[in-house]
């Protein structure tokens, strides 16, 4: 056999690991999310059982969708509270009482990009680029609740505008969207879950939780150097010329990813490894995250039509409309839209440093914090 022949093998053996790693790496997502669902749906599904203050209702988002780990689980948790009446039967009130949850899912689903980004904390460099790539999304979403929630509260800017624009819609019809890849992992993921409910020694939730974590960092790890060694510079090229060669593309990108896959955990955890190979940098990855924020509604919005009366789906459009009206308002001026982007290079510095700062940035601010006022009210 000529040594062309070896290397052409080899080369297809080493695509045929990629792709096998890869799924690896999005069954072990799955098992995350379905161990926090496990752990925590309960407990956050009773968060909702009644009304909150504005400013508490944005804590209750971000706790519960840390712990279920699915921004539109959340959503429809609140779509089904508004068509309940939890809120009042009056759909402007109730509509603009929702919306502070759902800027709080917004920024309680970053969760997922940040916990991945820990599968590169045994290599220095690696780590630095795949955090601030994880941790952009947070700062930006953190950012956007900070402008625009002094903003709903005082003109209802998010809720009137939904309300209006629902009003318009109803009787429009909805539908749905099977993801693909939800599709290609979810018997897996299932599977494996099955299985470990079938022991009795550990909680089967906290048993997935913990294969979850070894599948995402032994995944993670042989991704990237699977990535390096393949065509990285081509790949590299690819990115730069086509896909982030523009703010619009981008963001684009970013809307496409997420609609297919239906999560925008999945969209901007996929990036991680090519943040942390070198592949990606921060400011081309910053606009995609932008673009997975808007594609992440999509599926509560098209279910919410379904229903044809206006306020439920005043809320899935209040999320769309928060998303837009973020990137509207931070983006386009440079000197704010540098801020996310400064924070998370500071951040993966100090990460970097001190490995003990990443857990306790997701341990405080996704649980401890909320956790912490929410009792305080309670």
């Amino acid at each position: 056999m000529s040594k062309d022949s070896i290397n052409r093998i080899y080369l297809y053996l080493k695509i045929a690991a990629v792709f096998a790693v890869l799924y690896l790496f999005l069954v072990s997502i799955g098992m995350i999310g379905s161990a926090f669902k496990g752990l925590g749906r309960g407990f956050a599904e009773s968060l909702f059982q009644s009304q909150a203050s504005p400013f508490i209702g944005l804590f209750i988002g971000i706790l519960a969708t840390g712990l279920i780990q699915s921004s539109s689980t959340t959503t429809s948790l609140v779509v089904g509270m508004v068509a309940a009446g939890t809120f009042g039967n009056d759909p402007k009130l109730a509509v603009a009482a929702a919306v502070p949850y759902i800027m709080g899912a917004n920024i309680g689903t970053s969760i997922t990009n940040t916990i991945v980004s820990l599968g590169h904390i045994v290599n220095k460099e690696e780590f630095k680029r795949a955090f601030s790539a994880s941790v952009v999304h947070d700062f930006f979403n953190i950012l956007a609740v900070i402008v625009i929630f002094p903003l709903e509260l005082a003109f209802g800017v998010i809720s009137k505008f939904a309300m209006t624009l629902s009003s318009i819609l109803v009787g429009g019809g909805g539908g749905t969207f099977t993801s693909p890849i939800k599709f290609i992992t979810k018997p897996t993921v299932k599977w494996i879950e099955n299985l470990f409910q079938q022991q009795a020694v550990i909680e089967p939730s906290v048993l997935l939780l913990i294969v979850a974590l070894g599948a995402l960092f032994f995944s993670l790890r042989n991704l990237t150097k699977l990535i390096k060694s393949l065509v990285m510079f081509r790949l590299q090229a690819f990115f730069d010329t086509h896909i982030f060669k523009t703010t619009i593309r981008a963001v684009l990108f970013g809307v496409l990813i997420t609609i297919l896959v239906q999560s925008s955990s999945i969209t901007t955890s996929l990036v991680i490894p090519l943040a942390g190979a070198g592949i990606l940098n921060l400011r081309q990855i910053f606009p995609y995250t932008l673009g997975a924020n808007i594609g992440t509604t999509i599926t509560s919005l098209l279910a919410s039509m379904v229903s044809g009366t206006i306020a439920p789906l005043a809320v899935a459009l209040s999320h769309l409309t928060f998303n837009i009206l973020g990137i509207g308002l931070l983006y386009p001026i440079k000197a704010i839209r540098e801020i996310p982007i400064r924070l998370a290079e500071w951040f993966s510095d100090l990460a970097t440093r001190n490995k003990i700062y990443p857990l306790l940035y997701i341990l405080i601010v996704f649980f401890l914090i909320p956790l912490s006022l929410i009792s305080l009210v309670r």
